[in-house]
């Protein structure tokens, strides 16, 4: 990758039309844990030239601290490092014992602390006042995730005035739980400085207009236009985010005779193959998974020896206390089970925790009669889609998905199942790898044909053709009223935190 300075603002350049994208973490090319989120980003700033901002993943001291910047073809890339304290406080304490848990329906697994929170809005101001100069007059931003919720209200102080949109990966749950948040009406106000709020369902949705209305005195329009009581206004609507269809469909054919697959078949020794391809966390079920496969073949023991369950569970954030007990809950579900169904030349549950390039895992997919996609919450989960993307149209597998994945409300043909009741995963599993041919290629037709329409091209489009859109109609009050000082994002964390 060549790299250089990335472009400085151009006022002499109208109609350059960047677009800018902000994320916690920044995929750059050819990086093995770039995904299909990454590829849409990278396709998107590819259009029109654009940069990408974030957290370079090094932590540094805050003298030797570096905003390393990069280009790859017409893509800039701008990457700020964070201290040993900030990532501490900000991502794996306030973003991810605190914000991942509430937003995830968990307040049972929150842990708060004021310092973390007033690091956080740290971090968030001190990303926009690096991204701030970065910008152009006619930049569209884009916003990504839980993370960095308060950025808007923070460019507007610094007199940022393009049109910026923000899109939440996770679930909103209702007003009831965000409301347990100590500072919520500072922080989740803060919306507000964005011209357009993107969420995944329309359940996320009625949470965001229900908190606004009952906790900000937001008044909400039929078309989703948001107007808060300051004045400032946004829109809101849903965007359901999915995969490149067609690219995950052709690599998965190929990939079903690669060597990586190819082993996997021989050692199945024609057994049939259910999968699971989970991220560790507390939030995708994998303990009632374990536990429903095992009394599958307690109460089915015909089917022991005759089908092998793969979960690839690779780890994340394991410095968080709560991910390493869940590691050794699962290792020993795992042990228990194979322990007491296995036969010397099978193994009910191959539990593997590494990750696998995107390739190998669209092979194993293809090869799978099942697929168990059961987070107790989840934003959207794209692990279903690319499962039944993946498929074979002459032999496709069944996939069982959870109610509360945010994909559920797309897949119409999947054995959907409530996560908590192991009884009914057990059904799931038996009717998912006895269902007749006909009645497979009948649900997959469904599915695919859907995610064909609405593939991550479309979300991506629809976001930023919405986003264009908002700048259309009255000029949003945010930048004025912020830079004037009348907002209280600032204000998010109690203020004897911020001493």
């Amino acid at each position: 990758m060549a790299r250089h300075p990335v472009s400085k603002p151009a006022a002499n350049r109208p109609g350059a039309g960047r677009l800018v994208v902000v994320s916690n973490r920044v995929a750059l090319p050819k990086e093995a844990r770039a995904g299909g989120l990454a590829a849409a980003m990278q396709n998107a700033l590819s259009e029109t030239g654009g940069l990408w901002f974030g957290w370079s993943g090094r932590i540094a001291t805050a003298e030797a601290r570096e905003l390393r910047e990069e280009r790859d073809g017409n893509i800039d890339y701008a990457l700020l490092d964070l201290t040993r304290a900030e990532y501490d406080a900000y991502y794996l304490g306030f973003a991810n014992r605190t914000l991942w848990p509430l937003l995830h329906f968990q307040p049972n697994l929150i842990d708060y602390h004021r310092a973390q929170h007033a690091v956080y809005m740290e971090v968030n101001r001190l990303f926009a006042r690096r991204l701030a100069p970065l910008l152009r007059p006619d930049d569209r931003v884009w916003v990504h995730d839980y993370h960095l919720i308060p950025l808007a209200a923070e460019l507007r102080r610094l007199g940022v005035d393009a049109p910026i949109g923000f899109f939440l990966h996770v679930p909103l749950p209702p007003a009831q739980l965000l409301n347990t948040l100590p500072g919520h009406e500072s922080l989740f106000s803060g919306f507000g400085a964005y011209d357009l709020v993107g969420l995944q369902t329309r359940d996320d949705l009625r949470a965001l207009h229900d908190y606004l209305r009952e906790e900000c005195g937001a008044r909400i329009e039929r078309d989703g236009r948001v107007h808060m009581r300051d004045g400032r206004d946004f829109y809101s609507a849903t965007f359901p985010i999915s995969i490149d269809t067609e690219r995950v469909a052709k690599q998965a054919a190929i990939a079903a005779r690669s060597a990586a697959s190819e082993r996997l078949r021989a050692s199945l020794e024609n057994r049939e193959l259910a999968i699971g391809i989970d991220r560790l966390d507390y939030s995708k079920g994998l303990p009632r998974r374990f536990e429903a496969f095992g009394r599958f073949l307690s109460e089915h023991p015909h089917w022991k020896s005759r089908v092998s369950f793969l979960q690839i569970a690779p780890p994340s954030r394991e410095d968080v206390p709560e991910y390493r007990e869940l590691r050794t809950r699962l290792e020993r579900l795992a042990g228990g089970i194979n322990g007491r169904y296995a036969e010397p030349d099978w193994v009910p549950i191959r539990y593997v925790n590494r990750s696998f390039n995107q390739s190998t895992l669209a092979g194993f997919c293809r090869m799978a009669k099942l697929a168990l996609v059961t987070p107790l919450r989840d934003g959207m989960n794209l692990v279903a889609k690319e499962y039944v993307a993946a498929q074979s149209a002459q032999e496709p597998g069944v996939l069982v998905l959870s109610h509360f994945a945010g994909s559920a409300s797309e897949l119409e043909g999947a054995l959907r199942i409530n996560p908590y009741d192991i009884d009914e995963l057990v059904a799931a599993i038996e009717r998912g790898l006895t269902m007749p041919l006909p009645e497979r290629r009948e649900r997959w037709r469904s599915m695919f044909e859907y995610l064909q329409r609405h593939d991550i091209t479309a979300w991506r489009r629809d976001f930023l053709a919405a986003l264009d859109r908002s700048r259309a109609s009255p000029p949003n009050a945010s930048a004025a009223r912020l830079r004037d000082g009348a907002d209280t994002q600032r204000d998010a964390a109690p203020r004897d935190a911020l001493s």
